[in-house]
């Protein structure tokens, strides 16, 4: 018998690395999966999905060493309702300690006529074979009806209850396409918790997208009526507009517990680091307004907000800092500061680095002292991201750079690359000191990826400031981002590009599905 507690428990099931990664430019490589793992699993996430193993052989490496590799949390591999799709997802989870088994299957009306081209007696004899099949390789099987808010109603409820009787411990209702609104979704939740006789056997969860701006709310909405799993992403991440954002959800259950009274099993002070280390990885800025992980969530400029905040921060702020792991150092650093003091800041700043990645970050900083006068914490910030980008799968890297420009033409650079261990140097002309730069990349590494964004944004302010550049790059359907800081904004970019090269390298091994669901 449930107890009140169990009862008020939501599950936060985390598909950063699964629909997170499908953003355009978002792929991770298995180390950096790893290093995504080991945040969720410290954070206390509930449920990692990993992946879709039968996506691509660098999918299922991933899927299958997090499962290695976490102790505590479940993982959970995506598959198609198809045999060889749960074969597949079933052989990289059975090293995990908790395995789950997600399986989904279009079942409105849109979906199963022009994706699946399937009538749905068909569909729905698929989504009872699959769960059965699953459910003798895994004991936990979640089943998902793709574009779940979509669906028809009655098919919806004969659907979630032969899913149940075939063996699914858990049932998500995806918004698929962010179409719902909150009271709509909630409606939705209560009909099948009072439609189908056997919906007390599964949990209920919900799997909601951002296209309208409404996933946290879509997924609160179905919290307060009854559904007890929430799945999410780091910062958001996820296709077109994003998924709802784990920070969010978690810290609206928290603070709000006197209207929405439930719990989660997340460490909150985790939360910044792992939305800087995501973003690091990814190359995808949070915005700085962004709820709970932006720059500014606990920024205060406006005179009346300051002389409220010094006199008591409850006046404008509804939560701690501290209790999303920010820390309010009053910690300077500059030229001057030495090992303890920066690891120190790194600490307060949410990010932590091995002991080779911090001796590197720790030159590159001394670097960084040596020209600006003042540090700033979001300086360091973009310093780490920086160092995470550079780290591993480097083909190509920056040796030196040296362009000429101004109002006399041409604008040139001069460029030396290490490429694949070896020294090489050109000479290219081009619209200004980034495109010279650009093309001299080009001639040293030949490609067809088309640029399709180049964006530069000031770390902080001043004129010393460094430019965090971030460049996306397409090449057969495939997008990369790259991203990099310094206070060379020539540099940063030739560096940024760099990146994105050395990413699409990686992702030119991996081969997508036809279908990546939800």
């Amino acid at each position: 018998m449930k107890t009140e507690t169990d009862r008020n428990r939501v599950i936060i099931f985390d598909t950063t690395m699964r629909d997170g990664e499908q953003s355009p430019g978002c792929s991770m490589n298995l180390d950096e999966k790893l290093r995504v793992a080991e945040v969720l699993e410290e954070m206390g996430v509930d449920v990692i999905e990993a992946g879709f193993p039968i996506a691509s052989n660098g999918d299922f490496e991933a899927v299958r060493e997090v499962s290695r590799a976490v102790k505590t949390s479940q993982v959970a591999g995506l598959a198609r309702a198809g045999r060889k799709d749960i074969d597949r997802a079933w052989e990289a989870l059975k090293f995990a300690r908790n395995p789950r088994i997600h399986i989904f299957i279009s079942t409105s009306a849109l979906h199963m006529r022009v994706k699946l081209r399937m009538e749905p007696e068909a569909v729905h004899a698929a989504l009872v074979d699959s769960i059965s099949y699953a459910r003798n390789l895994c004991e936990d099987v979640e089943w998902s009806p793709e574009d779940g808010s979509r669906t028809d109603h009655d098919f919806l409820c004969r659907c979630v209850e032969s899913a149940i009787k075939a063996g699914a411990r858990t049932i998500n209702i995806p918004d698929t396409v962010g179409y719902s609104v909150p009271q709509e979704f909630a409606e939705l939740i209560t009909m099948l918790r009072n439609r189908v006789p056997n919906i007390d056997k599964a949990v209920l969860s919900v799997h909601c997208h951002n296209d309208l701006g409404l996933a946290v709310a879509n997924s609160l909405a179905a919290v307060g009526a009854g559904a007890r799993q929430v799945e999410c992403t780091i910062n958001g991440i996820g296709e077109r507009a994003g998924n709802a954002a784990m920070e969010e959800i978690v810290m609206a259950l928290r603070v709000r517990r006197d209207r929405i009274p439930y719990t989660t099993g997340i460490k909150t002070e985790c939360i910044t680091k792992a939305s800087r280390l995501l973003s690091s990885i990814t190359g995808f800025t949070v915005q700085p307004n962004k709820a709970i992980v932006g720059v500014n969530a606990f920024a205060h400029e406006s005179g009346i907000h300051q002389d409220g905040v010094l006199k008591d921060p409850s006046t404008y702020e509804i939560m701690t800092p501290e209790s999303v792991g920010l820390s309010r150092s009053a910690l300077v650093m500059g030229k001057h500061s030495g090992r303890h003091a920066f690891r120190s800041k790194l600490k307060d700043l949410g990010c932590e680095l091995g002991e080779n990645a911090l001796e590197d970050a720790f030159v590159r900083f001394k670097d960084l002292a040596d020209k600006k006068k003042q540090i700033f914490d979001e300086d360091i910030v973009a310093l780490v991201g920086d160092n995470n980008a550079r780290g591993g799968n480097e083909r190509f890297k920056l040796l030196s750079l040296k362009v000429t420009c101004g109002t006399f033409s041409p604008q040139t650079a001069e460029l030396e690359l290490e490429i694949d261990g070896e020294r090489k140097a050109t000479k290219a002309q081009g619209d200004g000191p980034v495109d010279a730069t650009f093309s001299a990349i080009h001639a040293l590494v030949p490609h067809t990826a088309q640029l399709k964004l180049y964006q530069v944004d000031a770390v902080t302010e001043g004129s010393d400031a460094q430019a965090g550049v971030t460049v996306r790059l397409e090449e057969n359907g495939k997008t990369v981002n790259g991203q990099a800081s310094d206070t060379d904004t020539v540099v940063s970019s030739c560096r940024a590009y760099l990146h994105a090269l050395n990413k699409l390298m990686v992702k030119r091994q991996k081969t997508a599905p036809a279908a990546l669901g939800m």
